[in-house]
């Protein structure tokens, strides 16, 4: 299993804009074989950092979820709607693997 981290920063102003945006990923993300474990908003520190977490059974599922956003009705759907909102100003990715018993 491997987990993709996002880390976003946005704009402060549009986070009721990136809150769309972000509870439209998560049941794409499900459908599409994966698991989302949410997104993390700013409430306390820093107003313009949020976090995301979802996981794939594995690097070759997530690339297989990569390669078929492109044709998913959802996802270009999502994707236009950030390209107006302009609510994602850059964001990091990274994946990870846990540590099991």
């Amino acid at each position: 299993m491997i987990t993709c981290y996002l880390k976003y920063i946005i704009d402060g102003h549009k986070i009721p804009e990136f809150e769309d945006y972000a509870r439209r990923w998560i049941p794409i993300v499900n459908r599409m074989g994966g698991t989302h474990h949410g997104y993390f908003l700013p409430h306390e520190g820093a107003s313009n950092i949020a976090y995301a977490l979802f996981s794939f059974p594995s690097l070759a599922a997530y690339e297989e979820y990569r390669n078929c956003m492109a044709d998913d009705a959802d996802c270009v759907a999502t994707l236009d709607l950030e390209k107006r909102n302009r609510s994602i100003i850059s964001y990091e990715r990274s994946f990870m693997r846990p540590v099991l018993e």
